[in-house]
C-alpha cells in the first residue's frame, strides 16, 4: 500500500514514517507539509492512501480530503489528530471519511487501522467511539428531561399504541389535554408524528414491544 503523509510538524512526519515502514506492505511514497504539497504528491504519485493531519496551521485536513475529493483523487484517507471537536468528527463521518487516528495512540494501533482501511471498513479510534456514545446519551438524556412527567406518561403510552382516546382514559383527563400533550412531546424531541414518537419510545426502552394477540 503506498501512502502520503500529510503534517505541517517535520519530526511529526518521521515518526510517523518510522512507525508505518515498520508494517507489512506499507510503502511511504511522499511527505507534505501543506495541502498544496499534498495535491501535487497525490498527482505525481497516486497513492492508495493519505494519513492526513486535521491541524494544518491555517488549514484543515478534512477541508483537504475534500478538495482532493472534487480533483478526482478517490484514495483512502485516515485523519491523524491529538484533539477533534464533536463537530468535526460528526463532519467526517457523513464526508465517509475512511478512518479517524488519535496521535497519542499506540503504534500498533495505527498499524491496526491502516490495514482496517486497506480492507476497505471505516476505523475510528474506540476512544473517540466512547466519546460519540458518551454525547448522544447525554443528548438523549437532556431531551427527555425537557418533558414535563405528564408529557412522558403520554409519550410511554404513544409507545404502547394507544390512541388518544385510550391514553385519555389511561391518565383520567380529556382528549383535548391528550392532543395537546402530544403535539408538545413531537416539538420538544423534533419528532415529525406519533408512529416517530412511539419508534422514539421504543428505542429508549421506555417500553416492551407487544405482540398483538
Amino acid at each position: 500500500m503506498n501512502m502520503i503523509i500529510l503534517d505541517d510538524h517535520p519530526l511529526v512526519r518521521k515518526g510517523i514514517c518510522t512507525i508505518v515502514s515498520s508494517g507489512q506492505s506499507m510503502n511511504i511514497v511522499g511527505e507534505a507539509a501543506n495541502t498544496q504539497e499534498a495535491l501535487r504528491l497525490l498527482d505525481q504519485t497516486n497513492p492508495d492512501l493519505v494519513l492526513v493531519d486535521l491541524n494544518l496551521g491555517n488549514e484543515n485536513g478534512i477541508d483537504f480530503i475534500q478538495e482532493a475529493r472534487r480533483a478526482g483523487h478517490a484514495c483512502k484517507y485516515i485523519i491523524l489528530t491529538s484533539s477533534i471537536t464533536q463537530s468535526e468528527l460528526h463532519l467526517a463521518q457523513s464526508l465517509q471519511i475512511d478512518g479517524v487516528c488519535l496521535k497519542e495512540a499506540f503504534p500498533e494501533d495505527l498499524l491496526y487501522g491502516i490495514e482496517v482501511v486497506a480492507r476497505g471498513r471505516k476505523y475510528y479510534d474506540p476512544v473517540l467511539m466512547g466519546s460519540i456514545m458518551d454525547h448522544k446519551s447525554g443528548r438523549e438524556k437532556q431531551e427527555l428531561s425537557e418533558l414535563t412527567p405528564k408529557e412522558l406518561e403520554v409519550l410511554m403510552s404513544l409507545g404502547k399504541g394507544r390512541s388518544n382516546k385510550e391514553i385519555a382514559n389511561a391518565l383520567y383527563i380529556t382528549e383535548f389535554t391528550v392532543k395537546k400533550h402530544v403535539s408538545q412531546v413531537l416539538a420538544k424531541l423534533e419528532l415529525a408524528d406519533r408512529t416517530q414518537a412511539a419508534l422514539y419510545a421504543l428505542s429508549k426502552g421506555l417500553v416492551q414491544f407487544e405482540m398483538q394477540r
